[in-house]
């Protein structure tokens, strides 16, 4: 730690606490027993003192709160104003809005206090027209427009009309609406990158903006991030991208504002056996987010991957924020993991890592090409396999799934599943989809049991 509690305690050197070890050890040898390498290549050791830590400064900017947030598919206007409304009053503060073709925004938007609340909007299809009226209709800061060209040819494999006519339309958004454009940092994460190849693809897809747009973009990005359930790893993941894109900034002489960072936990290690186990990794993920420094959080729901939305799953996410914010100590934590001699460690070794892969991306020619050509792709699949292979060789563990498995749940092989749910290999992890389409149809059938029941 940077401050010593107690200074009554003689300081014990890095070569004592390895001499104590191996005499432990009873002649086993120390770097076979107690050092591993993760996928990205550091290894990780059994103890750190103040020497593992360089002169590395990274911390949130001041100590503040973060935001709870729920996500709606706009499928009917009314009833996401509903539910949004709902859930403002059950806890809430920030409601994201997912919206697959152009809606009735007064309807969606009506008796939602923007002084009080902040809005996001997860816009998958591409209008400058209809986001500057939404824009122009609010009229205050608390908004986020999560869109994302780039992220959208990445998940797709295709623009929405043309590269043209796409920056063209990303240019005329940005030149009249802030906050405006979206890093789509999540998709890295759930198609199966790990912690650096995620922090490099990030900064490169965040470069390639700069790129295009010039320096009067750099203002208009936030980001959003998925987190995994590698606690202390997750945690220097978002502390190393503040890094980076510090680092990137300062590069090319550009004033940024404070970063924002939309983070959820990932769907890449949720379960359909034993499915309550999901609650406690979103709860270790949304830890890490919270320590990590994120600016807004929106829980997913355990029954996230094989069920409907629903009232009790959405509320169980929902509290699980509040119970970290208001009972657990978690209301003002961004600034808890400053001094960790392990985290400062990881953070610098992940962005050192990071930044390497994004020098090799803009020298092969940027983000942008490297996608066309299918490079990055290829890395993602390497990655993704690499995991799923030490999932199913039970080197990677998930307790509960392949470690510990109940033997006596068999929903899985009684569950009558969505055909679009039937697509993924539920049993071990999970490949890239289409949530968009997956979701707005489990969202329909949602909405018409509940009418039909009335």
């Amino acid at each position: 730690m940077s401050k010593f509690l107690f200074n009554e305690f003689e300081e014990i050197s890095p070569s004592a606490w390895k001499q104590k070890i191996q005499v432990d050890l009873k002649g086993a040898d120390y770097n076979d027993t107690l050092l591993y390498t993760t996928n990205e290549g550091i290894t990780i050791k059994p103890f750190y003192t103040k020497e593992d830590r360089t002169n590395l400064k990274v911390s949130a900017t001041q100590k503040t709160s973060y935001n709870i947030c729920q996500t709606i598919l706009i499928i009917d206007e009314k009833e996401a104003n509903s539910l949004a409304i709902d859930a403002l009053k059950r806890g809430a503060n920030s409601i994201q809005f997912i919206a697959n073709k152009k809606f009735d925004y007064k309807t969606v938007l009506n008796q939602i206090n923007f002084n009080e609340n902040i809005v996001y909007f997860k816009i998958n299809f591409l209008d400058a027209s209809f986001i500057k009226e939404v824009d122009t209709f609010i009229n205050h800061k608390n908004k986020f427009f999560q869109t994302d060209i780039l992220g959208n040819l990445a998940e797709s494999g295709n623009w929405h009309v043309s590269l043209k006519e796409d920056t063209q339309k990303i240019n005329e958004i940005i030149n009249s609406v802030d906050n405006s454009i979206s890093i789509s940092g999540d998709l890295y994460e759930n198609a199966g990158a790990n912690i650096v190849q995620q922090l490099a693809y990030m900064l490169a897809h965040a470069t390639e903006y700069i790129n295009i747009f010039g320096d009067k973009i750099s203002n208009k990005l936030h980001f959003e991030i998925s987190v995994g359930t590698n606690y202390f790893h997750e945690i220097a993941k978002l502390r190393a991208f503040k890094l980076l894109w510090k680092s990137l900034l300062n590069h090319f002489k550009l004033e940024g504002k404070e970063m924002h960072i939309f983070a959820k936990p990932t769907l890449r290690n949720k379960t359909i056996y034993d499915y309550n186990v999901n609650m406690l990794r979103t709860t270790s993920e949304c830890m890490s987010a919270i320590l990590g420094g994120a600016t807004t959080i929106s829980n997913v729901s355990y029954d996230e991957i094989f069920d409907v939305k629903n009232e009790f799953g959405e509320r169980i996410s929902r509290n699980q924020l509040l119970i970290l914010k208001e009972e657990s100590g978690f209301e003002q934590a961004n600034d808890f993991a400053n001094g960790s001699y392990y985290i400062d460690t990881l953070t610098e070794q992940m962005a050192q890592k990071a930044l390497a892969i994004f020098k090799q991306i803009e020298k092969g020619g940027g983000f942008l090409k490297q996608l066309r050509e299918g490079i990055i792709q290829r890395k993602l699949k390497e990655s993704a396999t690499k995991e799923e292979t030490q999932f199913l060789n039970n080197e990677l563990i998930l307790l509960g799934t392949n470690l510990q498995p109940n033997k006596d749940n068999l929903m899985y092989d009684k569950l009558v599943l969505d055909p679009f749910l039937k697509q993924r290999n539920i049993k071990t992890l999970f490949p890239p989809i289409n949530r968009k389409r997956l979701s707005e149809k489990l969202e329909q059938q949602r909405l018409k049991e509940e009418k039909s029941g009335e």
